[in-house]
């Protein structure tokens, strides 16, 4: 297959608009702290990514029907939540909850 210098071009100016925004965080801040205000909203940002994660793999929509709940899903958070306060470890609460839901799926 012959690489056109238009792919070429479109492939590697792909690879620098994802890089870029990776990276420019970390340059930017390297010299400089970031103020506060800004370090406390960041430390309740992953929290609110995992809450919208978790509740957007919960539910099944369909256009014209009102959201329905994934049952197997939906009983797996509660042993994954007891395992996650309990012990502090993320790796543990998302392992219960994957061996949860194949549990769940295969009863239910």
């Amino acid at each position: 297959m012959k690489l056109d210098s238009v792919v070429l071009w479109a492939i590697l100016l792909g690879g620098l608009v994802t890089w870029v925004p990776r990276i420019l965080p970390f340059i930017l801040t390297q010299y400089k702290g970031l103020p506060q205000l800004v370090l406390k909203f960041l430390h309740y940002l992953p929290i609110s990514i995992i809450f919208a994660l978790t509740l957007s793999s919960l539910l099944v929509e369909k256009t014209g029907h009102l959201p329905q709940l994934k049952w197997a899903d939906f009983l797996a958070v509660f042993p994954s939540l007891f395992v996650a306060l309990r012990s502090q470890n993320i790796l543990w609460s998302v392992l219960t909850g994957v061996v949860c839901v194949a549990v769940f799926r295969l009863i239910l």
